[in-house]
Order: C-alpha cells, then structure tokens, then sequence
C-alpha cells in the first residue's frame, strides 16, 4: 500500500482505511475530494497530517486551513468539523 495512492473514480464519501489499530491507538489514511463533515466530539485525541490537498477545519472558537505538510492535534472532546477539501489525503492517529 502507498500513502499517496488516490482514486481514479469520483467517490461520494470519504474513504477511511485502518492502517494500523490496538487498544490505544488508531492510524488511519482518509481521502476526500469536496466532502465536509458534522461537528465531531471524539473521545480520543488526534493527531492529522494532511499529506495532499488544502483543507479547512471549523473549531467553535476559530477556523483553520491546511496545506500539504502541515499537521494539528486536536484534543478529546473539541468539538470541529470539516468546512472545505480539495483533492485531500490525511494520516489521521486517534490516542488515548
């Protein structure tokens, strides 16, 4: 498998793959193309890379915009959401 494989084919939803998983900790790849999301309220922290593509994410008290290469930590119980994605592909690390 590699990290910057992407779809040929449009694709309504994102797509998340379990890259790696145990009791503490979860690795997942997720592509999206123009998807957005509901708020989240995780119990898990999380760690995302976003490896291609721009992105902006909605916090309640600010919004912030991703490029290749940069990352954040979002922490349990902050609530956010996806606003915009380009042809994205994010390394996503859930922790305890």
């Amino acid at each position: 498998m590699n990290l910057f494989d992407y779809p040929n084919e449009a694709f309504p939803e994102e797509i998340t793959t379990v890259l790696e998983e145990n009791e503490t900790i979860r690795i997942e790849k997720i592509v999206s193309c123009g998807q957005t999301s509901g708020w989240y309220d995780q119990e898990e922290n999380e760690w995302v890379l976003l490896l291609k593509g721009e992105a902006e994410l909605e916090f309640e008290t600010h919004k912030t915009r991703l490029a290749p290469g940069e990352y954040l930590v979002i922490p349990k119980h902050t609530r956010h959401r996806v606003l915009k994605t380009t042809q994205c592909i994010w390394l996503c690390i859930f922790y305890r």
